[in-house]
Order: structure tokens, then C-alpha cells, then sequence
């Protein structure tokens, strides 16, 4: 079973305005002023789980040429270009669907592009953790992260994990109050959602057909074309009509396999000017 890892690179990081622009985004930039930008840095992250894993990047279509750039070991093939922006579902599916397409037995992880995580081999040990239990199951598993202050802006998972053992999640939480935020901190079982997923890849076209129908039926029609000249333009003609939703609400609150990973490594991802100042002691507006 080979492991594939597929990064999300579409956003446009619309809370960093200016410094991210829809003309260069947060994770095209070098935000943390290392000599790298964020998709260099999950990329290189990513190796660390296992060197021989297949690269894959969602992206916007305008945004391919950054992509190549920055990390041109990736094959073009495998740079997906999405030609509308239709939230984390549809991207996640499409991404599933090409790789079902050369690797029916494949163990995938899904992760954002623009994540702060300092301890790359305490990280590596935390995925290769979620891909050897998804590697024999029927299981999705996503990352926890134990959370240091009542943060409001991200959403939380409710389980009675410990780092490093895969435990059933009880549920998912929305972005909290600073109320509500404090008392999951002082009841313990709760973790910050990183926001990366990893499933085989028979599991997730399961769930996505169970509850996302419509975009399955979408790609689909799109895998008909797959390795053929009409492949991009197929794409760019039906990729718009998916459901626009988040794998969160389209799969995640809604199946019954879902399981957690907690991790006990330093994690960001990047949201605010407050957060990159914090990591970096530098404005980053000030950043050139």
C-alpha cells in the first residue's frame, strides 16, 4: 500500500490581507522569514513521515505556476488545478478520485498548506501513527492537537485521547466562545482540529458517497476523462457544479468511523498577524 499526501493550497488568506493577496497567498509567502515559503515547509514535513510518498497539490488554477516553482520535484500530473473555488470537499474528492484512479489500495493524508509545526520528527511519528491504522481499517483519522490556551478560533474534537493512540472521537465542536472555550480546557477531552485527515482511499469514496452524493456523481463524470486530452477541460466544465461544502460538514460530523490522533507538538496555523509575531518576536507586516 503505497501513502500518498495531498496538500491544500487553494486559499487565499484573506485574514492577512495585505500581506496575503488573492495575487500571492499565504502559502506561497515566506511568512515565517526561514528562506521558505509555507508549502516548501509542508512538503519538507511531509518527507519526514515518508520519503517515498506520492506529492499531490490542490490548488487554484491561477496559483500552478507557484506551485512549480516551489516545489518542482512535484510532477505537473500531479498539481491539480481547480478552475473554481468550491471549499474543501469537492478539492479533497477530486484529489481521491485521481488517485483511486493509478492506486486503488492507496493510504492517503489530507492537509492544509500553511501550518507552523517546529517538530517535524515528533509530527512524522503522529502521522505514521493515523497511516498505519487507516493503512487495515475502514477508519478516518484526524489530528488533535493538545490546545495551550482557550482559543477561539479554532474548532475542537471532543475524545478521550492520550498522544499517540487512535481513539474513537466523541464529537466535533464549532469555533467557540471564550466561555465556552475556557471550560473545554478545564474538563480536559478536548483538542484543537488541525485540520488533516487520513483515510484509505476506499474509505473516503465510501463516505463521500454515503453523504456527498452529489459531488461523487460529479467526479465521476470527471474520472471519464481522466489521462485524456479532454481531462482538463472536462474539469473545468463540471468542477464548478460541485456542492460547495467542507469535507468537515460534507463527511466528518456525519460518519460513524471518525477517530483521533492526539499530538503533543507546537501547532499554528498561521491565522493572524498575532500568531506569526508570536512564533517569529517580528511584525510581519514588516515582512518584504
Amino acid at each position: 500500500m503505497s501513502n500518498h499526501v495531498v496538500i491544500m493550497a487553494g486559499g487565499v488568506g484573506s485574514r492577512l490581507y495585505p500581506l496575503s493577496t488573492p495575487e500571492r497567498p499565504k502559502q506561497f509567502l515566506d511568512l515565517l522569514g526561514c528562506g521558505k515559503p509555507l508549502l516548501r515547509l509542508t512538503y519538507e514535513r511531509f518527507l519526514a513521515v515518508d520519503p517515498d510518498a506520492v506529492f499531490w497539490v490542490v490548488t487554484s488554477a491561477e496559483y500552478v505556476h507557484f506551485v512549480r516553482e516551489i516545489v518542482p520535484e512535484i510532477p505537473e500530473a500531479q498539481i491539480l488545478a481547480e478552475p473554481a473555488a468550491r471549499n474543501t470537499a469537492p478539492c479533497i474528492a477530486l484529489a481521491c478520485w485521481k488517485i483511486k484512479a493509478g492506486w486503488p489500495d492507496a493510504n492517503i493524508v489530507v492537509t492544509p498548506a500553511d501550518a507552523y509545526v517546529p517538530d517535524v520528527q515528533a509530527f512524522a511519528v503522529t502521522v505514521r501513527t493515523a497511516l498505519d491504522f487507516t493503512a487495515c481499517s475502514d477508519a478516518v483519522v484526524c489530528l488533535g492537537i493538545n490546545p495551550t490556551s482557550p482559543h477561539t478560533g479554532y474548532g475542537y474534537i471532543q475524545a478521550p485521547a492520550e498522544p499517540g493512540k487512535v481513539v474513537k472521537v466523541t464529537a466535533f465542536k464549532e469555533k467557540p466562545s471564550l466561555e465556552v472555550a475556557q471550560a473545554y480546557l478545564a474538563a480536559g477531552g478536548y483538542w484543537w482540529n488541525a485540520g488533516i485527515f487520513v483515510w484509505n482511499v476506499r474509505t473516503i469514496e465510501s463516505e463521500l458517497r454515503a453523504h456527498a452524493p452529489q459531488i461523487c456523481g460529479v467526479m465521476d463524470s470527471i474520472a471519464e476523462s481522466f489521462g485524456t486530452p479532454a481531462e482538463s477541460q472536462t474539469i473545468g466544465e463540471l468542477f464548478p457544479t460541485c456542492e460547495k461544502i467542507s469535507i468537515d460538514y460534507a463527511v466528518m460530523e456525519k460518519s460513524q468511523e471518525v477517530y483521533v490522533v492526539a499530538g503533543d507538538w507546537k501547532w499554528s496555523d498561521l491565522g493572524s498577524f498575532e500568531a506569526i509575531e508570536k512564533i517569529t518576536g517580528k511584525d510581519p507586516r514588516k515582512i518584504e
